[in-house]
């Protein structure tokens, strides 16, 4: 994606639809028939899904199929078993009753066909004419259906069409001589088949998404929004504190400020979706669809922030040569991950992993020590390394804010300076953990850059309305 960050806000482009409906209205809102609230659902399971596409680079459909322990999954148990049952009890009477075979042969040809392309010109003649209906059901009347031969084509017909990863169940299919069977595992394979070939005609459509992302998704929301006009009310909350705090730090570094920076407002936001209360259900709607994602990155930087911190003291307390011996800082961390994993949404949790940590640390420093053949480091040294580790579960301990800080301007140079500032060189121990913070600020830029292209134009007029209040609305318009 194209770096647009702070391109949104300055003006809504030429292609963007109407934006006149923005302000949420007084009192409750009227009461939506069934109608509409079903449009207005598939309204934004089209926008979740097309968001989806576009931003999880690894998406892919797979068979979904509910938990065997869930009363959902036993009755679908029960219900299948009853079905393949009838089908055995059928097929094995005298004479051999076809009537749910020729059925299950007529779902097998459209799923089959289902899955050619079009460059399958030949093959989609010969289905047709090996699987014709109207002629089975003749070879049923007279007793010459020969189900075996037509499941043997059909499993020619899906080694032709599957991926090479399915290559080993079309071949196991073919030592299956029980038809009760056999047709039920081909049923499995071809739906396996079915979610290749929309994966694949997803990843073949990608880069045309990519093109029409923006676009769709803003006009999509623009639709939500005319259904449900309160669509944006915690989106104006999350912009609202940011500018109060954005406001703040301005007045507490200058007595005479100057105006507050759309850019800088904006910024700040999101940099506050990393830190997001799990208590505070009002998420802003512009970015619910990315909330998982967020969650995972505000996680990964607590843990980055964490091991920085721990190889810190460290080093404070050992001494750089403990640090570059080989292979130490990758089994600190290692340990530090182990430990401190899970542990990140309780105080309580936190605290106990960080004294597991502290002890699982002097022990690799001791040993560090006895390979390098060096002094010991004096017990009191070691008793105030486990406890300056112990302590980090503070959210006001000075390590862990210092190196908090540290990467929290790591992320705002990215924001604000794009490519340019990503490679930085990072100030010790976060040059440690500099790999993993890339990939955390690639990620996180990406979702932020990407929701600023779509959403910059539902943003810019609440900006605008707290930049300029209606009494300053002349001194706005001057400014635009």
């Amino acid at each position: 994606m194209p770096n647009q960050g702070g391109e949104a806000v300055d003006g809504p482009p030429a292609d963007l639809p109407c934006l006149e409906k923005l302000d949420s209205p007084s009192g409750s809102p009227p009461t939506a028939s069934l109608s509409s609230l079903m449009e207005l659902h598939n309204c934004v399971s089209n926008l979740s899904l097309a968001h989806e596409i576009i931003v999880n680079r690894d998406f892919c459909f797979k068979p979904t199929t509910p938990s065997e322990d869930s009363l959902e999954g036993r009755v679908t148990q029960i219900v299948h078993q009853v079905f393949w049952d009838i089908l055995q009890e059928q097929l094995t009477s005298d004479p051999p009753n076809y009537d749910h075979a020729v059925i299950l042969l007529q779902e097998v040809k459209t799923m089959l066909q289902s899955l050619l392309l079009p460059h399958h010109v030949k093959l989609r003649a010969e289905i047709d004419e090996v699987l014709d209906m109207a002629l089975i059901r003749q070879q049923v009347d007279h007793g010459a259906l020969d189900l075996h031969r037509l499941a043997g084509y059909v499993i020619d017909a899906m080694a032709n069409l599957c991926a090479p990863v399915r290559d080993s169940q079309v071949r196991a299919l073919r030592q299956l001589e029980e038809p009760v069977e056999l047709l039920r595992e081909i049923f499995g394979v071809l739906d396996l088949m079915k979610a290749d070939m929309v994966n694949f005609t997803i990843q073949s459509l990608r880069p045309h998404l990519l093109q029409q992302a923006a676009q769709y998704e803003r006009a999509k929301f623009q639709q939500i929004l005319d259904k449900q006009p309160a669509s944006l009310d915690c989106t104006t909350d999350w912009l609202k504190a940011a500018f109060s705090e954005e406001a703040s730090a301005a007045r507490q570094q200058s007595e005479c400020p100057g105006p507050v920076s759309a850019t800088a407002v904006l910024n700040r936001a999101y940099m506050s979706l990393l830190h997001w209360d799990p208590e505070n259900k009002q998420y802003p709607e512009t970015v619910l669809m990315d909330r998982e994602r967020l969650d995972a990155l505000g996680l990964r930087l607590q843990m980055l922030v964490l091991e920085a911190s721990v190889l810190l003291l460290t080093s404070a307390q050992c001494g750089a040569a403990v640090l570059s011996l080989q292979g130490f800082v990758g089994k600190l961390r290692q340990a530090t991950t182990a430990l401190l994993q899970g542990s990140h949404t309780r105080q309580a949790d936190l605290k106990g992993a960080l004294q597991s940590l502290g002890e699982a640390t002097l022990q690799q420093v001791t040993e560090a020590q006895r390979d390098l053949e060096g002094a010991a480091l004096p017990p009191e040294s070691l008793d105030l390394l486990k406890r300056q580790i112990s302590e980090l579960w503070k959210l006001d301990n000075p390590v862990r804010s210092l190196i908090g800080e540290r990467v929290q301007a790591s992320l705002q140079a990215m924001l604000q300076g794009g490519q340019a500032k990503r490679s930085a060189e990072l100030p010790s121990p976060l040059g440690l953990v500099s790999a993993e913070l890339a990939q955390l600020r690639t990620a996180f830029g990406r979702i932020v850059h990407f929701n600023q292209r779509v959403f910059g134009p539902f943003y810019a007029p609440i900006l605008r309305k707290l930049m300029f209040p209606p009494g300053d609305a002349e001194a706005g318009d001057d400014s635009r």
